[in-house]
């Protein structure tokens, strides 16, 4: 990854909500009632170059879950945000659904000659994630 672009600065993410997500096997398994359609207990999390900034709440009983939660950090020397979505399991480890990274250099070139971006961002999982960003350097 050398000669890729790095961020350092403040970001905030603001996570809206996610769309069309899938049951996982774990959760269809122990579905007691309509084995083909299970709702999860679904939230995300948020990560700068592997190290976890933020979590949202779990919504109940959802496969479209509406969040509106927010979270901010200093970066140095950053590569990428990566944005996971977990069912949240009774037992045992959490059940991983989806994920999506996206990378501050895609982000800032799409800002142009700015030192910041802010914007929406549709991000595609196994359903849809939107998410707003605010890059300031």
């Amino acid at each position: 990854m050398s000669g890729a672009m790095k961020f350092n600065g403040y970001l905030k993410v603001r996570i809206g909500e996610a769309v069309g997500l899938q049951p996982t096997r774990w959760s269809l398994r122990h579905s007691l009632f309509r084995k083909g359609y299970q709702l999860l207990d679904p939230y995300v999390t948020v990560s700068v170059d592997q190290v976890r900034v933020g979590q949202t709440s779990t919504k109940q009983k959802t496969n479209k879950p509406t969040y509106n939660e927010e979270f901010s950090t200093t970066v140095s020397d950053g590569h990428q945000i990566e944005l996971s979505v977990f069912h949240d399991t009774p037992i045992g480890y959490d059940d991983f659904v989806a994920n999506c990274t996206l990378h501050f250099q895609d982000l800032l070139r799409s800002a142009g000659p700015s030192d910041s971006f802010e914007g929406w961002v549709s991000t595609r999982l196994e359903g849809k994630l939107e998410q707003g960003f605010s890059l300031n350097e």
